[in-house]
C-alpha cells in the first residue's frame, strides 16, 4: 500500500514571541520541520507534502526538494491545511500520515507501527493516542467497548468522568487517504474561531459507517509539541537524552551525560571517551579511542581515531590519528592537522595545514599556511597573513625550525631543514639549511637606570 505523509507546517507560533517561524526553532541542532520530515522519510514515506503559510518561503528553502510544498495562504484552521494538499493527493489510494512541525519528537519506529497497525485494521482513520500521566489540557479519548473512538472531548468541554480519563489525543492521524479528503469537503466553520477543523472529519467518517481507531503510542514524551520557549527547552531535553543513550549503547562513554549536547547528526565511534560540559554540533564525526575532556566544542569537525582534544574549540577542521589539541586551543575553518601533530595551549589555527609530528606548543597563531611534517614551531610564533586589504599564504618545509617570537611576514617560504632565529621578523624566504636572523642589534646603555624617575623612589627606601 502506498504510504503518504501530510505535514502541517504553517503556523507563525505567536507563544515563541519571535520573528522566525516557530517550525524552523531548533531541536538538538536541527530545526523541528527537518526532525519531523527526517522521521517521516525514514518510515518508509515515499510522497511528503509540507503545507506552509507563515514564513513560507523560509520553511520552503529549509527543506529544499525533499518535499513537495504547498501554501496555506489564510489560517484556517487545520481541516484548511490539509485541504491545501488536495491537488496533489487527492487521486490517490494509500494511507496518509498527518503530522505536525512543531512535534519533532516522534520516532521512525512509532510512525512505521501506526502505519502498520492503521493498515492491519481496515480502519477509516487511526488516532495516535498516548497514556498521560497528567492529562490536563489534551483532547480526551473516548473508546467504545470494541476499543474504536467514539470521540475526542477537549480539556473545557469534558465531564468529571471523561476528564477521569488519562488517553489522549497527539494530534498525529494515519487516514486512508480517499476518505481523508471525501470527509474534508464536508467539514464546516459553524464554530466560535470560523475555521475547518479536522478532527470533525472523525464524526463525519464515523457517522457514514466508517470505523474511527486509535493506535497508543509507548512513550507519551513522543507527543509533545512545541508552543514556547519553555517547551522548546524540555524537547531538546528529551532529544538530546535519546542521542546521548543511542552513543552509550553503541560504545562511547560519556562520563556526564546531562551535560553533554550532541546534535542528532554528530557521529561518533567506539571507545571514545566524552567528559562533562562537551558540545559537539553539526556534521561533526569522530573516530575511536577518542578522549574529549570538559569544556571543548566542536562544530562541523572531524576527527579520526586516537585524538586526544583538551578543553578546546573546534570549527570546521579536520584532525588526524593520535594528534593532540590544548588545553585552550581554538582551531578555525580550514584547519588540517596531520598525524601525531600537537597545537598546544593558546595556540590558534586558520586555513593551515600542519604536518605530520609538527609541534605548535604555546600562543602561536597560524593562519593561510602550509606546515611540513616534523616541523616545530615556538612560542609566540605569528604568521602575518593580512595587510588589511588582502590575505597572504606561507609555506614551512619539512623539519623547518621555527624560533620564538618570530613573525613570518606572508608571502614568505621557508624551506625545510631551516632555522629562524628567536625574534626574527622573516620578510623574505629561507633557503634549504639556512638560518634566518632578522632582529636589530642589541645595544646597552650602561647606567641607565639613574635616569629614570622611579629610580629615586627605590633609592629612598
Amino acid at each position: 500500500m502506498e504510504r503518504f505523509s501530510i505535514i502541517m507546517a504553517a503556523g507563525k507560533g505567536t507563544r515563541m514571541k519571535s520573528e522566525l517561524p516557530k517550525v524552523l526553532h531548533q531541536v538538538a541542532g536541527k530545526a523541528m520541520v527537518e526532525l519531523v520530515l527526517d522521521t517521516i522519510l525514514a518510515a518508509g514515506v515515499k510522497e511528503v507534502v509540507t503545507v506552509v503559510g507563515h514564513g513560507a518561503k523560509l520553511v520552503a528553502d529549509q527543506i529544499h526538494d525533499r518535499s513537495q510544498v504547498v501554501v496555506q495562504a489564510e489560517q484556517l484552521g487545520t481541516g484548511h491545511a490539509v485541504q491545501m494538499a488536495a491537488p496533489l493527493l487527492v487521486e490517490k489510494s494509500g494511507s496518509t500520515l498527518i503530522a505536525s512541525g512543531d512535534a519533532p519528537l516522534f520516532t521512525q519506529a512509532t510512525y512505521e507501527q501506526a502505519f502498520a497497525a492503521h493498515e492491519a485494521s481496515g480502519n477509516a482513520v487511526t488516532v495516535l493516542t498516548a497514556d498521560a500521566l497528567d492529562p490536563f489540557g489534551y483532547g480526551r479519548v473516548i473508546r467504545d467497548t470494541q476499543g474504536a473512538v467514539l470521540r475526542i472531548v477537549e480539556q473545557k468541554d469534558a465531564d468529571e468522568q471523561e476528564a477521569a480519563v488519562h488517553e489522549v489525543n497527539t494530534g498525529v492521524y494515519v487516514f486512508d487517504n480517499q476518505l481523508l479528503f471525501q470527509a474534508l469537503k464536508l467539514v464546516n466553520n459553524d464554530n466560535a474561531q470560523g475555521e475547518y477543523y479536522l478532527p470533525d472529519t472523525l464524526e463525519i467518517l464515523r457517522n457514514q459507517g466508517q470505523v474511527v481507531g486509535a493506535y497508543q503510542i509507548a512513550d507519551f514524551n513522543e507527543s509533545m509539541g512545541v508552543n514556547d520557549r519553555v517547551a522548546l527547552a524540555k524537547a531538546n531535553q528529551v532529544l538530546r537524552a535519546r542521542i546521548n543513550e543511542q552513543h552509550m549503547r553503541n560504545g562511547v562513554t560519556l562520563i556526564d551525560p546531562a551535560t553533554t549536547y550532541i546534535d542528532t547528526e554528530v557521529e561518533i565511534g567506539g571507545d571514545t571517551v566524552i567528559e562533562g560540559n562537551v558540545v559537539l554540533k553539526g556534521q561533526t564525526k569522530i573516530g575511536s579511542h577518542v578522549h574529549i575532556t570538559a569544556g571543548s566544542r566542536l562544530i562541523d569537525t572531524e576527527v579520526s581515531d586516537q585524538v586526544f582534544i583538551d578543553n578546546s574549540t573546534l570549527e570546521q577542521a579536520e584532525v588526524a590519528k593520535a594528534a593532540t589539541i590544548g588545553p585552550y586551543a581554538h582551531l578555525r575553518p580550514k584547519s588540517q592537522i596531520g598525524e601525531d601533530a600537537h597545537v598546544g595551549n593558546f595556540v590558534e589555527v586558520k586555513n593551515a595545514q600542519l604536518g605530520a609530528n609538527t609541534k605548535a606548543g604555546h600562543l602561536t597563531y597560524v593562519g593561510d599556511a602550509t606546515i611540513g611534517d616534523d616541523v616545530n614551531l615556538g612560542a609566540g610564533t605569528v604568521f602575518v597573513n593580512y595587510d588589511g586589504k588582502n590575505k597572504f599564504h606561507a609555506n614551512v618545509g619539512n623539519r623547518a625550525f621555527i624560533g620564538s617570537n618570530t613573525k613570518i611576514i606572508a608571502p614568505v617560504t621557508i624551506a625545510e631543514e631551516s632555522i629562524t632565529a628567536a625574534g626574527s621578523t622573516i620578510t623574505n624566504d629561507v633557503p634549504i639549511h639556512a638560518m634566518g636572523i632578522a632582529r636589530a642589534k642589541q645595544i646597552n646603555k650602561e647606567d641607565f637606570w639613574k635616569r629614570l624617575p622611579v629610580s629615586e623612589k627605590f633609592n629612598q627606601q
